[in-house]
């Protein structure tokens, strides 16, 4: 039974990398699993409410790296794993988890994958999505306000003091690290077709 192989898609908040994730997915069908890095934000329930809250979702720290690379070596190696769900009112993991079955094609989505060597070794496609600053935060400010219950001075204010700094201390400088780049995110149906056709072939190669 051939390897599965893992797709890494990358970018700033806003930039548009879950629609290339999303948009892979459609293409494969049953063929594909999706791992988002957002759900292994570390479990903080052995802390108060109070200093969970202040968390910096942006920065490498915030992740349980450890958990991702043994659940992705689990999926290469066949075996289907329990991925965690993050609780965002709670700033925590929740006890919820979500059966992830392997499958020929694993795509992992994050702001911060390809910062980790550990993560990238195990990619077999390194995809960034690049998207101006200004979408990305006009993006954020929508989705923060509309799914996640926050005010406007809030996103703003988070953006200025800590998504900015993070993304240029350590999202915007893993972009070298990248394969492919990917201009204006999910629209980008050309650089899309392109990653799609790349992923047929090394399937068919293995």
């Amino acid at each position: 039974m051939k390897r599965p192989i893992i797709i890494g898609v990358a970018g700033g908040s806003g930039s548009g990398k879950t629609t290339v994730a999303r948009n892979i997915c459609h293409r494969f069908a049953d063929s594909v699993s999706l791992i988002e890095q957002d759900a292994y934000y570390k479990d903080q329930s052995h802390l108060p409410l109070e200093e969970r809250v202040k968390t910096n979702y942006d920065h490498p720290l915030a992740f349980d790296n450890d958990l991702l690379i043994e659940h992705l070596d689990q999926l290469l190696n066949r075996q289907s794993v329990e991925k965690p769900v993050y609780d965002y009112e709670r700033h925590t993991r929740s006890e919820q988890t979500i059966t992830v079955e392997p499958t020929d094609v694993i795509i992992l989505e994050g702001i911060l994958i390809l910062e980790d060597k550990k993560l990238r070794e195990r990619m077999d496609i390194k995809v960034f999505v690049d998207t101006d600053a200004d979408v990305r935060i006009l993006r954020r400010l929508e989705r923060d306000m509309k799914d996640r219950g926050r005010s406007l001075d809030s996103v703003i204010q988070q953006y200025l003091t800590v998504v900015r700094p993070m993304h240029l201390q350590f999202i915007e400088p893993a972009k070298r690290y990248a394969d492919l780049i990917i201009p204006e995110g999910g629209y980008n149906q050309v650089a899309i077709n392109l990653l799609v056709n790349q992923i047929h072939t090394i399937l068919s190669e293995g």
